[in-house]
């Protein structure tokens, strides 16, 4: 097949056409999360001909994550790539026309700005409501539109956020659940359509903004997939809106986050302190006699007993099989060159 012809059937699609496909060519696009949401969102975008990709995910492959993640596959999972590396491997075969900018980060409010700079447009397929409020922040900040997409159990919702010309999330949800008032996927499941469908439907409210033909859908679409239901409601722009109203950007100008914190259920994320960053060779060679190493340039993890100690290049240590802070500090402290916070 020619170059040229790649596009074609976006290219006579009346929706999207020549212009538009050259729009879509030129844009860049930033993926915050590259999970369930990320796989379907980053192949579709991929695929489209999205000019620059700039994946962002935290976390490596792990074997749970194959049942809904469809980006990913058993070799990566047992080589501990991480998501944002093992995508641009595989979106790299998928388009190799394209750019695909991967960054093994944590998103946070110190560094989402730098990441969202020059880009045109960001997908939401985080796995935390605290960094969709960031996200929301920034954006409506940058004047960067972005889509909102949520999933749990089987069902699910989208929302197309436009800064300056409609709501923002905050006018949807005008204040963060406190912990434990929203159920998580980790507690009651997810169907594995669920996330491919809803980061489907992104993609396309992503195509439709870069595209230029139209401004996006307004309101929010939420479906059921096991009961087949789809309902669209409409939303206003609330004139009391801290954010896109306001202009408060409580979430992006908020002191810098705990340096040790709970990420979902039995896990728990220690930041790294200043610009330090780990030897992993020195690292892995100093463990060997004392538990099971294993990992690659990107990250060590360290079996100790009940616990596992994920070692990050950026410094990050996530530690498996505890929900409690002090229990993740102790082993550090035990283990590696510790934490502060």
């Amino acid at each position: 097949m020619q170059s040229n012809d790649r596009y074609i059937r976006h290219e006579i699609l009346e929706e999207i056409g020549p212009a538009g496909q050259r729009r879509i060519s030129a844009a860049s696009v930033l993926l915050v999360g590259c999970g369930a949401l990320g796989s379907s969102q980053a192949q579709m975008l991929a695929r489209a001909g999205v000019g620059r990709l700039r994946v962002v995910d935290r976390d490596l492959v792990e074997v749970t994550n194959l049942q809904r993640q469809i980006l990913f596959d058993e070799e990566d999972a047992a080589a501990l790539l991480p998501k944002a590396v093992a995508a641009q491997r595989k979106l790299s075969r998928i388009n190799s026309e394209i750019e695909i900018d991967a960054r093994v980060a944590d998103v946070n409010a110190g560094n989402l700005e730098s990441l969202l700079a020059g880009c045109d447009l960001v997908l939401d397929a985080c796995d935390n409501l605290e960094t969709r409020y960031l996200v929301n922040d920034a954006c409506v900040k940058a004047g960067v539109p972005w889509v909102y997409g949520g999933v749990v159990g089987t069902s699910g919702m989208v929302m197309a956020v436009r800064p300056g010309d409609g709501p923002c999330l905050r006018c949807l949800f005008p204040e963060l659940p406190p912990p434990g008032a929203v159920v998580s996927c980790e507690v009651v499941g997810v169907l594995n359509a669920a996330p491919v469908v809803i980061g489907a439907l992104q993609a396309v409210e992503a195509l439709k903004l870069i595209a230029g033909g139209a401004r996006g859908s307004n309101g929010v679409l939420t479906l059921d997939l096991w009961r087949h239901s789809f309902q669209k409601v409409a939303l206003a722009r609330d004139e009391r809106c801290p954010c896109c109203s306001q202009r408060r950007f409580e979430f992006l100008e908020a002191p810098r986050p705990e340096l040790a914190r709970t990420i979902g259920c039995d896990a728990v994320q220690l930041f790294p302190c200043g610009e330090d960053r780990p030897s992993l060779p020195a690292l892995a060679e100093r463990l060997a006699g004392q538990g099971r190493v294993t990992g690659n340039e990107h990250l060590l993890r360290f079996a100790a007993g009940q616990h596992t100690l994920q070692v990050f290049a950026d410094g990050r240590v996530v530690v498996k099989g505890t929900d409690e802070v002090e229990v993740a500090r102790q082993l550090c402290s035990r283990f590696l060159t510790a934490p502060h916070g």
